[in-house]
C-alpha cells in the first residue's frame, strides 16, 4: 500500500513556495488493514453515539423544564439563553414552609460524579420544593445517562448556589415567595370572575 504525504517548504534563496511530495511505503497485510479499518469504525461509532446521546440529553433538559430554575433568566427570556449559560444554578431562592431552597449548579455537580453515580443520585433523590425530584426519578436510566452526557459536555461553569436556609433562618439573597395565594385575592386574569 502506498500513501502520499505532502509538505511545504520555503527555499531560502527564493521567495516562492514549493511542494515536495514524499512517498511513504507501508507494508501491510489484508489482516492488518482489516483491524485498522475496524478500529476507525468503532471509534467513529462511539463518537456518533456520543453526539446522539448528548443531543438527546439536551432535548430532555429542555422539555423537562430543568432550565426554568437551574438557568438564571431562562423563563423570563422565553428560553432565549445561550447554551453555554445553562444549568449554572441561581442565587434567587424559593421560600416556603420548608425554608429557602436554591437551584443547584448542575455544571459543578456533574463533574464530581461518574455516570453511574449520577443515575443513582437521580433515582434516589428526595429534595425540598420546588425541585420535582419525583419526576426526575421517573426518567429512564438511558435518558438520565443522556442528560449526564449533555451536562458534562457543557463543562464546568458558574459558582456554587447559596446554601439552604431553614425556616426562620436569616435570608441574605433575593427569593421568590413560593406559597400559594387564594384566587379571590387576584383579579389580574380576565377569565376569573369574582364570587
Amino acid at each position: 500500500m502506498v500513501f502520499y504525504k505532502n509538505s511545504y517548504f520555503v527555499n531560502k534563496n527564493e521567495v516562492n513556495y514549493g511542494l515536495i511530495t514524499e512517498f511513504l511505503i507501508i507494508n501491510t497485510t489484508p489482516k492488518k488493514l482489516f483491524f485498522i479499518a475496524a478500529f476507525f469504525l468503532v471509534a467513529y461509532g462511539k463518537v456518533y453515539a456520543s453526539s446522539e446521546m448528548t443531543a438527546r440529553g439536551e432535548y430532555i433538559v429542555r422539555v423537562a423544564g430543568c432550565n426554568d430554575c437551574h438557568t438564571p433568566g431562562y423563563a423570563e427570556k422565553g428560553g432565549n439563553i445561550p447554551t453555554n449559560q445553562w444549568l449554572i444554578g441561581a442565587p434567587v431562592g424559593y421560600k416556603g414552609p420548608w425554608g429557602v431552597t436554591y437551584p443547584a449548579n448542575l455544571r459543578l455537580l456533574i463533574p464530581n460524579l461518574t455516570e453511574d453515580q449520577w443515575v443513582n443520585f437521580a433515582k434516589n433523590l428526595q429534595a425540598r420544593p420546588p425541585m420535582p425530584w419525583f419526576t426526575l426519578r421517573m426518567i429512564s436510566e438511558p435518558d438520565l445517562r443522556a442528560v449526564y452526557q449533555f451536562i458534562k459536555s457543557l463543562g464546568s461553569a458558574g459558582v456554587q448556589s447559596p446554601n439552604f436556609v431553614p425556616p426562620g433562618g436569616e435570608i441574605i439573597t433575593k427569593y421568590i415567595d413560593f406559597v400559594p395565594v387564594s384566587a379571590q385575592h387576584w383579579s389580574g386574569f380576565s377569565h376569573l370572575s369574582p364570587k
